[in-house]
């Protein structure tokens, strides 16, 4: 029995913040019913790239869609309305990603969601809360990345910022939305009480931007790129060698000292520009520079092979290609293959219960509207004639 087993959630959400939440809810186990806008759907299922020639199928909804359902209601329609009422009324958690006040003009305040279900958990993933002076604009997760400082400390250290490689802010918004549902879940077992839970992506990317706050406000220095350097720790960064790269990650004086008799400059051990952490990250350039100078001699499966005898930690960069032959990754199913689409692979969950359920095929990505009957009869106890008269009226449809 996987966790949210049980827990069924109207997924209101699109594109990315928010169904990544409710991807981490339903590898959890939860019911995901994914409340779409009928004829067009999430916008994500026109995104490229596409798995079939016909451009029908697209990657990007396919990678964190799968194993929902698909409802599609017209949710401007006083019918829609009340479907969608209904269904807050038979379920555990509700979530969605419009800008702050989209929701209330609909009808659906949070005393109005309140009223329907005591119980319920309301969450909402927007760009910068349902508060504060910045609460009602738009934002996308290259916006946030600007506005919260992530990519001024993300670059080259000649200067240049650049975006995280991966949309770092709408993922760990979908990771924060997640926890605060799972904890609302939580004390909602031991109280019976239902809660609002409202995250902000500005919020969520501030929080992961680790020591920078600390070290701006204990150096008084802006923090700036640094590469790949580690700002606070020393050698820790990837390195040139005859062929490529090798990250080096010596986290104290005693792997520093291991790297050196490894590459052959023992003679740096008791340099005193290198002799302790600190040292070593006020002559960073100067040690990088050693160090570069010796790895020159050999390729990077050489380095990683005494580095590893050595006990120091170390490794290649890998590309997204060698991620598919990687024998970790495939021990843990963390590329698994999609139903229906054997030949290609999403990422798997990365939480674990040892010894209980390990999914290592991903359930089909829904059709839109797949799941209409589904939903309307077997959750919400509609008639045939109800729904044959919802489809005649446009308020659901394929």
């Amino acid at each position: 029995m996987k966790p949210l087993q049980g827990i069924t959630v109207i997924d209101l959400t699109r594109v990315l913040a928010g169904p990544y939440c409710t991807m981490i809810l339903k590898d959890l186990g939860a019911n995901v019913i994914k409340v779409e806008t009928p004829l067009t759907g999430d916008d994500s299922r026109h995104f490229g790239p596409f798995v079939d020639d016909a451009q029908k199928k697209s990657a990007y909804f396919m990678s964190i869609n799968c194993g929902k359902k698909s409802l599609t209601v017209n949710l401007k329609n006083e019918k829609g309305k009340k479907i969608l009422e209904d269904l807050i009324q038979k379920s555990d958690v509700v979530v969605e990603n419009y800008r702050p006040g989209t929701f209330e003009k609909l009808g659906f305040s949070t005393e109005r969601i309140k009223q329907l279900n005591p119980e319920i958990i309301y969450a909402s993933a927007s760009g910068f809360g349902h508060s504060g002076p910045d609460s009602k604009k738009a934002a996308y997760d290259m916006i946030i990345q600007g506005l919260s400082g992530l990519m001024s400390i993300t670059g080259t250290e000649e200067g240049e910022q650049v975006r995280v490689g991966s949309s770092i802010s709408d993922i760990v918004t979908g990771m924060y939305t997640a926890i605060g549902i799972l904890a609302a879940l939580c004390r909602r077992g031991k109280t019976g009480e239902g809660a609002r839970v409202d995250v902000a992506m500005l919020d969520s990317t501030v929080s992961v931007l680790e020591n920078a706050i600390a070290r701006y406000q204990t150096s008084g220095n802006i923090p700036r790129p640094l590469g790949s350097r580690h700002p606070s720790i020393t050698p820790f960064e990837a390195f040139k060698t005859q062929d490529s790269e090798v990250i080096i990650a010596a986290g104290n004086d005693k792997l520093f000292a291991l790297t050196c008799n490894v590459i052959g400059k023992p003679e740096l051990i008791h340099d005193p520009r290198f002799c302790t952490n600190g040292n070593r990250t006020e002559n960073a350039h100067t040690l990088s520079d050693h160090i570069n100078d010796a790895l020159r001699e050999q390729p990077t499966c050489h380095w990683l092979e005494k580095l590893t005898e050595a006990g120091v930690p170390c490794a290649k960069v890998n590309t997204t290609a060698d991620l598919f032959e990687y024998e970790q990754i495939q021990a843990r199913h963390m590329l698994i293959p999609v139903e229906g689409e054997e030949n290609f692979r999403v990422a798997g969950n990365p939480v674990k219960f040892p010894g209980e359920w390990d999914d290592t095929q991903r359930g089909k990505p829904p059709e839109l509207g797949e799941h209409n009957e589904d939903v309307l009869t077997n959750l919400l106890n509609y008639s045939e004639e109800a729904i044959a008269e919802l489809y005649a009226n446009n308020v659901v449809s394929k």
